[in-house]
């Protein structure tokens, strides 16, 4: 078993999560990252992560498969041994955006079983492991941290099962963090906002008038390395008396205003 602490991040080939595998690294975690990208094709990324000087694997799987998460969760153990931090950042939005009165069945599986589904039971695999480490070395606090969105409040007519499967996720964060503070495992929930990615570039010009016009009281876009930061923080033992916290990262696009 590795003697330092072991983060699990789910989609670091890029955007928030890899800069979220970038940031743990650099507090000293080892990493696992997944990711449905091939290796070869996102080697840069990749190379964020390794150059913090810390463990790097990355496993190819989509969370949406049962057996990809087994597989994932079986290397993560045969390689290190432990893991003391699960973030559940992987996910999608909707392949083409579409009223919610024509949305196909198609679309909705395949947001809600990769977003949704795949979350719920990586979880449900890694809670099972972070339980039996608490019984071989009862002072590690192991964390859970699920990456949502400020959609799981503010609908999006356009990608109803992408606000779906966010909303879901709060509750997967409700429902584990109740069940499993009894083994002194903490969940939480970070609701990012409009965060520079790959997946909001298609609607840049949309939102730099947005945020000009005041949707958010800070008047700026979020960027990956926010949300990252986020993360660092709940992973930091500071918080270990709270559970089943949000934490919204998202410029105060949550204050309701008048």
């Amino acid at each position: 078993m590795l003697n330092q602490k072991v983060a699990l991040v789910t989609g670091v080939s890029r955007g928030i999560g890899n800069a979220i595998a970038v940031r743990l690294a650099a507090d000293g975690f080892a990493v696992a990252g997944t990711g449905s990208s091939p290796e070869e094709n996102i080697v840069d990324n990749l190379e964020k992560i390794k150059q913090q000087g810390q463990p790097f694997i990355y496993i190819r799987g989509d969370n949406s498969k049962s057996e990809d998460r087994k597989n994932i969760v079986n290397r993560v153990m045969s390689e290190y041994g432990r893991i003391d931090m699960l973030i559940n950042n992987a996910g999608v939005a909707p392949k083409v955006r579409m009223d919610i009165l024509e949305t196909t069945e198609e679309s909705f599986d395949r947001v809600i079983d990769i977003n949704l589904k795949g979350t719920y039971f990586m979880t449900q695999l890694v809670a099972n492991e972070m339980i039996k480490l608490k019984d071989k070395m009862p002072d590690v606090n192991p964390k859970i941290i699920n990456i949502s969105s400020v959609s799981a409040y503010a609908a999006s007519p356009q990608r109803g099962e992408y606000c779906i499967s966010k909303a879901g996720i709060s509750m997967i964060t409700t429902l584990f963090a109740d069940r499993l503070a009894e083994y002194g495992i903490n969940v939480y929930e970070i609701r990012p906002g409009i965060i520079m990615t790959d997946m909001t570039s298609k609607v840049k010009e949309k939102y730099d008038n947005l945020i000009e016009n005041g949707l958010t009281p800070i008047k700026r876009w979020g960027y990956p390395e926010d949300v990252a930061d986020a993360v660092s923080v709940f992973c930091s033992d500071k918080l270990n008396f709270s559970t089943g916290e949000v934490l919204n990262v998202d410029g105060g696009f949550h204050i309701r205003r008048l």
